[in-house]
């Protein structure tokens, strides 16, 4: 009986051993994909292709956020994440700098950190999935604007929130080329509405009301862009109040084929969190390292990477000619 005991407890081991291997080849990488607000359709839209890029590539996707802007929100998620050990953490961020604490705390903690949509401090994650450089989305806002405007006469902006680090950004570059290119061209105000269409809707009329010679209301959030749309048209003045602006295809379509919105600047929403979670697992298994030029995702191939930002390409202008080709 003295030798079966050492024989069982190696067997028990050996049991124990296989149980442990088993049970870590089928445990799946878990990506985390915070958005702004998890209601927008923008964000949705993102969903989408990330889902996609999960199922491609066999892992697991949580997905969570404010049901509206909330810096405090999204760090309490961060939060909570941290604690249940995800591999990957990927983030829209809504403040750059009140997110970062959280994320550099995730770091320490073993967990990749990417950025996409609006980025946070540079030391607080990997990389940045840039859906467009700031001045490229800045310019291409503002040259928009302006053609429509005839280059001249007075303009509103709506945007998220006034903190929303992407944004901010973003409006330096329309102010530098309205001072640059458009000096009969005049910023009367910036109004925030909190990502929220029906909120965007009211901001616009308010404006429209305080602003009589306004010409065009750029609105630099998705909501935003329907919002000011729907405003202009209940106020009869499509057609002298000119819309323009960040936002999805399906969500302006009847807008740009009412004339009351021109023309829609955006990206592929899809593409942008399909990029994110291929980048987020590829960081997670070592493939995607610093000092990288390129990366490739699947099946969108090959993206080039500047320094720590992986861009996915420059803004796309929508309009009554091509809107109806696209269908997010």
């Amino acid at each position: 009986m003295k030798s079966l005991l050492p024989r069982l407890g190696l067997i028990a081991t050996v049991l124990f051993a296989g149980l442990v291997t088993a049970s870590a080849a089928d445990s799946k990488l878990v990506v985390a994909l915070l958005p702004k607000s998890k209601g927008n359709a923008y964000f949705l839209s993102c969903k989408n292709g990330a889902d996609k890029a999960a199922k491609e590539l066999g892992i697991e996707l949580l997905f969570d956020g404010p049901t509206d802007s909330n810096a405090a929100k999204q760090n309490e998620i961060v939060e909570n994440w941290i604690t249940l050990g995800v591999d990957v953490i990927a983030v829209a961020a809504e403040n750059k700098e009140g997110i970062s604490t959280a994320l550099r705390k995730a770091q320490k903690q073993g967990i990749k950190v990417i950025t996409y949509d609006a980025d946070s401090m540079p030391d607080s994650r990997s990389f940045f999935v840039n859906q467009a450089t700031p001045q490229g989305i800045g310019y291409g806002l503002m040259d928009e604007a302006a053609r429509l405007a005839g280059g001249e006469g007075e303009f509103a902006m709506i945007t998220a929130s006034l903190t929303a680090a992407n944004q901010r950004e973003w409006q330096k570059y329309i102010e530098a080329r309205l001072k640059e290119k458009y000096p009969k061209m005049k910023l009367v105000a910036v109004r925030p509405c909190d990502d929220l269409k029906d909120k965007a809707q009211s901001e616009a009329t308010a404006l429209m009301s305080a602003n009589p010679n306004l010409k065009l209301i750029m609105a630099i959030c998705s909501p935003g862009v329907p919002g000011a749309a729907e405003a202009v048209k209940q106020a009869g003045k499509t057609g002298k109040v000119k819309v323009v602006g960040l936002g999805l295809p399906n969500e302006n379509k009847r807008y740009v084929h009412g004339g009351v919105t021109d023309s829609v600047i955006l990206w592929n929403t899809e593409h942008l969190g399909y990029l994110t979670v291929y980048a987020g697992t590829a960081l997670a298994k070592g493939t995607l390292k610093p000092g990288a030029k390129t990366f490739k995702a699947g099946t969108l191939g090959e993206f080039q990477i500047q320094g720590d930002n992986i861009l996915l390409g420059t803004p796309f202008i929508f309009n009554r000619g091509n809107i109806d080709q696209f269908d997010f």
